[in-house]
């Protein structure tokens, strides 16, 4: 990328959102789920109150683990738009990673405390109250939260927030969970056979502990800087068509993604006689093109090489390879 130095410092981090009404949303996007984690919160804490259910606990265990995980995913999304320092001069991006992979450990936390729990009072004895009440609260309760977990996930990938996905897939997966105990409660009001509460409790908190790992696992990839082979190869198809198009070669495409945009580096080959000031402007034709074509937000870095020589002048072997 052919920048100005003092460009980066100056370059607003929130400009990554594409404009002022996208970190809007995602802000309003983000108090909402604060907002409606608590009062779920509240309505499954009172609904285990009422009836003594394990499985509304193992659900309201979720939520609280819910709150929690929403209030340092805020933190993270506040940090991720403050602008690039002399010290972080990539910004604060990838603080997206952490916040995806603590709600996953936390899930996690949350699942082993459910499954103690209600193996527990399995083995010591069950009893259960009011179930009726408790079943409609918990209903409304996963209807609420199936919205709001659809509408997070539109939002995030519409400003391309990997953290507003992941807390909008943590809201769908309480929902779910929520439908779930509400299945189980309705055996037991069928049945009147207590144990179907732990049994469903216990499936609540194997389905967590499912999609926790999944949420530590993409934070892990992502801070690895995983390469995935769909955006590789939707990079590799446009820069074919550009550089047929502008008549260059290339080679040493590197990309990764900060959780907001991808980083995409790649290795540009002129004639030895080419003009500095012609290889740049092509260069930075193909910077903006390329960014401009893909479908997510995307900087574009170009080192430009001579075609003829390019592998003499460097002292050891550099890296050459394509997305497949």
């Amino acid at each position: 990328m052919h920048q100005h130095p003092d460009a980066i410092s100056d370059a607003p981090a929130a400009s990554l959102l594409r404009d002022q009404r996208q970190i809007r949303d995602a802000w309003f996007a983000m108090r909402l789920s604060l907002a409606v984690g608590v009062l779920m919160l509240v309505g499954k804490v009172a609904a285990y109150v009422y009836t003594g259910s394990l499985a509304i606990l193992a659900d309201a265990a979720e939520s609280v683990v819910h709150v929690l995980a929403v209030a340092f995913a805020a933190f993270s999304l506040h940090l991720s738009l403050k602008p690039a320092a002399p010290r972080f001069l990539y910004g604060y991006e990838r603080i997206s990673f952490f916040s995806a992979g603590f709600e996953g450990a936390m899930i996690v936390l949350a699942a082993f405390a459910i499954l103690a729990e209600s193996i527990w009072k399995w083995l010591h004895g069950l009893a259960l109250e009011n179930i009726g009440y408790g079943t409609l609260l918990l209903l409304a309760a996963g209807l609420v939260n199936g919205l709001l977990g659809w509408y997070l996930v539109r939002t995030g990938c519409r400003v391309n927030s990997i953290i507003l996905v992941a807390d909008g897939k943590h809201v769908l997966t309480d929902s779910w969970t929520s439908i779930g105990v509400v299945a189980g409660l309705l055996l037991v009001m069928a049945t009147h056979w207590l144990p179907f509460d732990p049994i469903v409790a216990i499936l609540v908190a194997l389905n967590i502990l499912w999609s926790g790992g999944k949420l530590i696992w993409n934070a892990v990839v992502g801070l690895l800087d995983y390469s995935d082979p769909e955006i590789g190869h939707e990079i590799r198809q446009k820069l074919d068509a550009l550089c047929d198009e502008l008549g260059l070669h290339y080679h040493g495409v590197r990309f990764r993604t900060t959780g907001y945009r991808n980083l995409v580096e790649v290795h540009l080959l002129f004639p030895h006689d080419s003009l500095l000031g012609a290889a740049h402007a092509t260069a930075t034709l193909l910077e903006e093109r390329l960014a401009a074509g893909l479908s997510v937000p995307t900087e574009v870095i170009t080192h430009l090489e001579a075609e003829e020589d390019h592998e003499t002048v460097h002292s050891h072997q550099h890296y050459t390879g394509l997305p497949r």
